[in-house]
């Protein structure tokens, strides 16, 4: 009998012990909450965000902002403060590495569920327009748990092993260590390099020039896009909007125009642009037909993405009211920018080619 009672003590006091583990290891992360999934930086801790699949929709919950700055990878690069300075705001980066319309989307609505929003900034990426006008996040493998509002799957936050050894460590290191600035959240461009060398290395010819496509060629998923994008400036008329089509390198329009595409793309900027101008909330500006910048491949590390230098000055010209679109002059601007892409093959990419620097065996050399 002392035996039975010795061992079921023993056990219980085992069991004792695991479940105070378990409750020490949950109150770790939930007090240092790496991923913001419960309450913004605690203990003095900076916002280190340089995860965003993991980190974004908690910031758009329990961060405190009133503007936020939205769009794909091409949009990592800003410094918040820029957008704070210039007008007056608390911005915070609502990102999706694709870009794509009903992504963004779905970030903006996290955010209206408990903020009021004085800006959008958001950055058009001609792929959206006509990618298919659903959310991504789940198929692409994102940690839907992060998402949802199911405390019962928090477990797989509250007891991962990389969150308590790994993410928790850097988060207090960049915070008290290290010289982590909170303004660049997301910000990769800091250990990549920029020009000719590794645009042309990173981009892959085809050696096919493919007929052009009709105009109207995605038409279904750019209405659908365009319905999500005008539901969002509809819904919030005390929000402005301000929207841009980014300044893409010319490999970008050489590969446009050897796949066939140019014309549908231009296309639907035009759409998109007309829809989105019917709305008095509603800015928008295209960088696209910029050769001093956009046929500079110093600027480049890849066909789009873009040094922060461009970031910034974008957003000056925002703030000058340079190349901004109207419902008077949207056309013209963007026929400008097919003709760019048709000098682009005429002229721009002609010293490449004469070089051999297209030739894929030398890039891959």
């Amino acid at each position: 009998m002392d035996k039975n009672n010795s061992s079921a003590n023993f056990i219980k006091r085992i069991l004792v012990i695991i479940l105070a583990l378990m409750v020490l290891i949950a109150g770790i992360v939930f007090v240092f909450d790496p991923f913001y999934h419960y309450h913004k930086p605690w203990l003095g801790l900076k916002a280190v965000l340089n995860d965003k699949e993991y980190q974004c929709v908690g910031t758009l919950r329990n961060f405190d902002y009133d503007a936020l700055i939205v769009g794909s990878s091409v949009m990592e690069n800003n410094d918040n403060s820029w957008y704070n300075e210039a007008f007056d705001v608390n911005a915070i980066k609502a990102i999706r590495s694709y870009g794509a319309t009903a992504d963004l989307c779905y970030l903006l609505d996290v955010a209206y569920e408990s903020h009021d929003l004085k800006y959008v900034f958001y950055n058009i990426d001609p792929s959206s327009l006509y990618g298919e006008a659903v959310t991504t996040y789940e198929s692409t493998g994102c940690p839907m748990y992060l998402y949802d509002k199911n405390p019962f799957n928090d477990i797989k936050y509250l007891f991962n092993k990389d969150v308590l050894l790994e993410k928790i460590p850097y988060q207090v290191a960049s915070s008290y260590v290290g010289d982590y600035n909170e303004n660049l959240s997301y910000n990769w461009a800091k250990w990549k390099s920029f020009g000719p060398e590794m645009a042309l290395g990173l981009y892959f010819r085809s050696n096919e020039v493919k007929e052009m496509l009709p105009e109207d060629a995605y038409i279904d998923n750019l209405t659908a896009n365009i319905a999500l994008l005008t539901k969002e400036v509809e819904e919030h008329p005390d929000t402005e909007f301000i929207f841009f089509y980014p300044a893409y390198s010319m490999l970008w329009w050489d590969m446009s125009y050897r796949s066939g595409e140019t014309d549908a793309i231009i296309f639907c900027e035009k759409e998109m642009t007309k829809a989105l101008l019917q709305y008095d909330n509603v800015r928008i500006f295209c960088f696209q037909n910029e050769p001093e910048v956009t046929t500079n491949l110093d600027n480049y590390m890849d066909t789009i993405h873009f040094s922060p230098e461009i970031n910034r000055l974008m957003l000056d010209q925002i703030i000058n009211g340079e190349y901004e679109m109207t419902l008077d002059n949207y056309e013209e601007v963007l026929d400008g920018v097919k003709a760019f892409s048709d000098e682009v093959q005429s002229t721009y990419i002609v010293p490449y080619e004469e070089q051999d620097l297209m030739n894929h065996e030398i890039i891959e050399e």
